[in-house]
């Protein structure tokens, strides 16, 4: 087996979806906002939304009923939504309006606004079942920590959207629901785990999204389907409380130490709108702690000290992803921003080692006695160099040996906050190539990746965005450009730990000057 193709023991992302090629619009990202502001409400940005419904000019429930018929009309086709309670969304619809009708008051930021949750996510009363017919009966009793500050915030829960089954595959599908379409085209997967959730922002069925990240599951699939995704900063403990996310099975309080939440939106301007809502302290340390996010010092692109990672040997990207890397660099430097494309933060290759090992030793925690006794009995017999040996080695590796990876990663991330000393962000692909050929029917030995006519490993995908995972540091994908087939195409900006709304707002200036991401066909529909 490839090494990579090891990574589908403990990966946590997913899906796919697909629709009529779109052609490329050289339009700014604003112009684009407008247009979608003068149709239908549920169509536009979720602060567009809000707008709405704080103005008068649309209720809660005539909003959800919009989206609810959108859903009747496009979801068939997609499979992102997967259950839906539309009788207890429209009772919250309807005690919003009543709310705000009697006080003249809103019940929070997200007041009114009609949104999804991923099905990792435990959502009370709700059925959640991450995918696993082990679960295809579960309905909580408590909400997951994101959900509850949800549910404070306003926001009105309509149903859950698809993940593959325990978070545990970079495409989306699973035996209790299927597979889920990337909106752009049908062939192509819509990445995983976040494939559903990301389908649904991209889609217009759900305004916002909240997707889990620790092997890329959150910014692949959002990169695969043309939507802004945040993973935030994780430091000792992460800025968004990650209890109640599964496959942490229900009732752990604990979950992966790489493991991170965050927003995902049809622009930049909602992810900065919903991390505000969600970047609070676990509920034990709410008493004496907040979560007091640095603003942006500078208001200009030609501000920034920008690296710029385009390439490497270690993973090599297609022709369509140099040439963005091309116009990105030629953007910057247009707008006056120093830009290094030399200079390295890490060694790419033992920094994705690195990842490897410290993603099978958590996942490892989770195994049944037995399952886990039979793999230290493989990990004591297998060669070093065979192809299972660092899976089977590091999910079974002893605490101190755990305590020596982490010391290496607390180096790694001093390596990374040198580099940031002398830079602002760093500018990566958010993949190889823009979404891959769908292979959930294909034997995980056997999928691929094909990039400029070359045969690859299928985890190759997350390699980009994992040089940010063992570390905590926050990174945006954001959608540009597209290629001759219509795909969404993405880059990544990584910025150093804690500056979350940093490199939100780089994505944020980089959308004024960078090509249009293709619009799916379903969010017009």
């Amino acid at each position: 087996m490839n090494r990579r193709t090891l990574l589908a023991a403990a990966a946590t992302t997913a899906g796919a979806v697909i629709l009529p090629k779109t052609a490329f619009a050289a339009t700014t990202a604003a112009a684009t906002k407008d247009a979608m502001n003068s149709t239908a409400p549920y169509r536009s940005t979720a602060r567009a939304q809000l707008s709405a419904l704080r103005r008068g000019t649309i209720t809660a429930r005539d909003l959800l009923d919009q989206v609810l018929t959108h859903h009747a009309k496009v979801n068939p086709g997609l499979n992102a939504v997967v259950t839906l309670d539309a009788d207890a969304a429209r009772a919250a619809a309807d005690k919003a309006d009543a709310y705000l009708a009697r006080t003249g008051r809103t019940m929070g930021p997200l007041h009114g606004l009609p949104i999804t949750i991923k099905d990792s996510l435990e959502t009370k009363g709700m059925r959640t079942t991450c995918g696993s017919p082990d679960l295809s009966d579960h309905i909580p009793s408590t909400d997951a920590d994101i959900v509850a500050l949800l549910r404070q915030a306003g926001a009105i829960i309509i149903g859950k959207t698809n993940v593959p089954a325990m978070c545990q595959d970079i495409q989306t599908a699973n035996p209790i629901f299927g597979g889920t379409n990337n909106p752009h085209s049908p062939a192509h997967t819509a990445g995983g785990s976040s494939g559903g959730p990301s389908v649904a922002v991209a889609t217009g069925l759900s305004a916002l999204e909240v997707g889990s990240d620790l092997a890329g599951s959150l910014r692949l699939p959002a990169a695969y389907c043309g939507v802004f995704a945040l993973r935030t900063s994780r430091g000792a403990s992460p800025i968004i409380p990650t209890r109640g996310h599964i496959p942490r099975p229900p009732g752990w309080l604990t979950s992966s130490d790489m493991l991170t939440l965050g927003p995902i939106a049809r622009d930049a301007d909602d992810l900065d709108l919903l991390l505000d809502v969600l970047a609070a302290p676990a509920g034990a340390d709410a008493d004496a702690w907040k979560i007091d996010l640095p603003a942006p010092t500078k208001a200009r692109l030609g501000q920034y000290r920008v690296g710029l990672w385009a390439d490497d040997d270690f993973c090599r990207v297609d022709a369509s992803t140099r040439n963005l890397m091309g116009q990105v660099a030629n953007a910057l430097r247009t707008s006056g921003a120093h830009v290094d494309n030399a200079t390295r933060p890490v060694d790419f290759a033992a920094s994705n080692t690195l990842f490897e090992r410290l993603m099978y030793a958590t996942s490892a925690a989770t195994a049944t006695d037995e399952a886990f006794a039979e793999e230290v009995k493989a990990a004591e017999s297998v060669a070093d160099d065979a192809p299972s040996a660092r899976y089977l080695k590091s999910r079974t590796m002893r605490h101190r040996d755990w305590a020596r990876a982490d010391e290496d990663r607390q180096k790694l991330r001093a390596q990374w906050a040198d580099y940031f000393a002398e830079h602002d962000v760093l500018i990566t692909p958010a993949a190889p190539t823009a979404a891959v050929l769908d292979q959930t029917s294909v034997p995980l030995q056997d999928r691929y990746i094909t990039v400029d006519g070359e045969k690859r490993g299928f985890f190759d995908q997350t390699s980009w965005v994992n040089l940010a995972s063992p570390v905590g540091l926050p990174a945006v994908v954001m959608p540009t450009g597209q290629t001759s087939d219509g795909r969404p195409l993405a880059i990544q900006i990584v910025g150093p730990y804690l500056s979350d709304r940093t490199v939100i707002a780089v994505a944020k200036l980089l959308s004024k000057v960078l090509p249009t991401p293709p619009q799916a066909p379903a969010l017009t529909a």
